[in-house]
């Protein structure tokens, strides 16, 4: 199946701006979703055309993911000329911008220990400012009651509380996608900007696009953004477009 004609038309207008920023997700987007997340992988294609992206003249990619900034570097295999940002916007090459409270850190690593303690499949993942809770891969009941502890412990922390796909996660920093985008943009004096993304945790970038941007949701749910796909294929295709249609106006 094509690009819907609509999103077709805005990557063409996108793709002969002067200066482009193309930034995605990572998981759900430029790699499929996996029952083991040190696994997932991008695919071939999606990879493969954000690379060559980011070798065109006036064009910069980015990877803008909730995973720690060592793990996306490992998982993404992306080369250096595509900029990495991990834990959710917050974590880029150059450090963050924010200071961590190691302290509060550690206690709430414990507690998600401690609530995940005899509930298989529910999963803790350290990150360097924050922790998540995963449940993907544990029964409907253990989840549930994982993420009700979290939730109910999370009352004590200044902590900034995230929910994404089957996962709770808490930060003792400030994340913000959208920040990052913003960011992003500024450094390369971009004049348009397309992201993809598919979890609640990429409307804070959708949110941040401006006219002229490209936001482009990946699978169902409600959404800022102005355009949807289907899965991660639709987004290698749409990625591979967009590297067509700028590599011929360049």
């Amino acid at each position: 199946m094509g690009l819907p004609p609509e999103l077709s038309t805005a990557l063409d207008l996108a793709a002969t701006v002067p200066r482009l920023l193309v930034t995605s997700d990572f998981d759900g987007t430029l790699a499929p979703i996996v029952n083991n997340p040190a696994d997932a992988r991008p695919l071939p294609e999606a990879g493969r055309a954000l690379a060559e992206l980011a070798e065109l003249p006036s064009t910069a990619a980015a990877l803008i993911s909730g995973r720690a900034l060592r793990d996306l570097r490992v998982l993404s295999s992306m080369p250096s000329t595509v900029h990495l940002v991990g834990s959710h916007g917050a974590e880029f090459a150059s450090g963050f911008a924010h200071d961590i409270d190691l302290e509060l850190l550690q206690a709430i690593t414990d507690t998600l220990h401690s609530i995940a303690s005899g509930k298989p499949g529910v999963t803790v993942e350290t990150k360097p400012a924050s922790v998540a809770l995963h449940v993907r891969n544990a029964t409907a009941a253990d989840g549930e009651s994982a993420l009700r502890e979290a939730r109910s412990a999370s009352e004590t922390w200044d902590a900034h509380t995230t929910a994404g796909k089957a996962v709770l996660e808490f930060a003792v920093i400030s994340t913000d996608k959208g920040e990052a985008i913003d960011i992003l943009r500024e450094r390369h004096e971009a004049s348009a900007v397309v992201f993809f993304g598919d979890d609640v945790t990429d409307e804070k970038a959708f949110r941040r696009l401006r006219e002229g941007d490209v936001g482009v949701k990946v699978g169902p749910g409600d959404t800022l953004a102005g355009f949807r796909i289907d899965a991660p294929d639709d987004v290698a295709s749409a990625l591979s477009y967009l590297l067509d249609v700028r590599r011929t106006f360049g």
